[in-house]
């Protein structure tokens, strides 16, 4: 009894153990092989990537293409990417059995700096030569291969003493490093780099004594840089400066944007003017949005008609906003003007840069134009 008893416990034990194995043997993941990878950068745009992947018994493929932890996710293995930066980054291919079960393969992918030449758009709108009843009376094309120091001066620092962060709280140092001349476009391109105790860099021109209006028409052909902190004009202020300061002097905005994804701001302009009335400092401005897409995409033409009795702004030749001069507080605006090309970083307005901004940003000028009645 005591053997026939050992023998079915022996059994027992032994089927057991079979159920064990055999339920090891079918629950065992069979991971993918023969991962195969092949990548198409684009010449035209180095940042744009085409992903191939396949691979044996693989059931889907994920992507991390190292600008952050996220990671796309494709059945056929076919990707599409764009980068946001330039730089060097590790693109990583897995190919999956299961959401944990999977091989990978790395691959080194770098992204170069756009060059000058990259940044110059290939469409937008353009403004006439002339018009009836005006006279050009001064043009800069930049067709040369310099900045014209005939019309045009570099100020530079971040203007202290007297006025740190250019009145502003402005976060950059201006050089005339960041001028350059391209394709018959002035570009004013902000970096983030370290000059003079300030974390970006970037150009301020002025024609202060050197060109300066009264009254006429003024077209400004661009396309502006974009992101959270960047703040691009075209501008003017009055010749007096010097004698009576600021606001007393006046200011005409022919453009500015304060950058930023939030509310619209890479697509909305603003024009204002600034000046002393009453005793105070006052301005008034108006704004101005394109429905699509932002203000760095293609060329865009800013412009004024400025006369004895208003100031009016247009984009493209739509205008959309006025301001009456004629009451006697707004004298300022019937004396002389020089005009000012900047990109400011940061400042009372925009704000600073976040981790969504992302360097280096450029203003491309094509031209200016002036006109004035016959």
């Amino acid at each position: 009894m005591m053997h026939s008893y050992f023998l079915k416990l022996l059994t027992l034990v032994a089927f057991l153990t079979s159920c064990e194995e055999d339920t090891t043997v079918s629950n065992t993941v069979v991971l993918p092989s023969d991962l195969q990878v092949t990548i198409d950068q684009s010449p035209e745009n180095p940042a744009l990537l085409e992903v191939k992947a396949n691979a044996e018994k693989a059931n889907f493929f994920r992507f991390y293409f190292g600008e952050d932890d996220d990671f796309l996710e494709d059945v056929d293995g076919e990707i599409t990417y764009t980068y946001k930066s330039s730089g060097q980054f590790t693109l990583t291919i897995q190919a999956h059995a299961t959401s944990t079960d999977f091989i990978s393969q790395t691959k080194q992918i770098e992204v170069p700096s756009p060059g000058p030449q990259d940044l110059i758009p290939s469409a937008g709108y353009s403004s006439p030569e002339s018009y009836e009843g005006m006279t050009l009376v001064w043009r800069d094309e930049f067709n040369g291969s310099q900045l014209d120091e005939a019309n045009w001066s570099y100020l530079q620092g971040d203007g202290c003493p007297d006025l740190c962060g250019w009145g502003n709280s402005e976060l950059q140092y201006y050089t005339e490093d960041n001028v350059s001349m391209v394709e018959g476009n002035l570009i004013i391109t902000a970096k983030e780099e370290s000059l003079g105790g300030k974390e970006y860099t970037s150009s301020r021109l002025s024609t202060k004594n050197k060109r300066s209006i009264q009254y006429g028409r003024v077209d400004i052909r661009a396309a502006l840089p974009k992101g959270q902190g960047l703040w691009p004009a075209l501008w003017m202020l009055g010749t007096n400066i010097d004698e009576v300061g600021w606001p007393s002097c006046g200011e005409i905005d022919i453009m500015e944007m304060v950058g930023g994804n939030a509310d619209g701001r890479d697509n909305t302009v603003h024009g204002t003017v600034h000046w002393f009335g009453d005793g105070t400092k006052a301005d008034f401005g108006g704004s101005y949005s394109v429905d699509e897409g932002s203000f760095s995409e293609m060329y865009h033409v800013f412009s004024i008609i400025w006369e004895a009795q208003s100031i009016r702004w247009f984009v493209n030749d739509q205008e959309y906003h006025t301001i009456d001069t004629t009451p006697e507080t707004l004298s300022e605006f019937q004396n002389e003007f020089y005009f000012l090309f900047n990109v400011a970083v940061g400042g009372n307005w925009p704000g600073s840069p976040d981790a969504t901004t992302k360097f280096p940003q450029s203003m491309i000028v094509d031209y200016i134009r002036v006109f004035q009645p016959n």
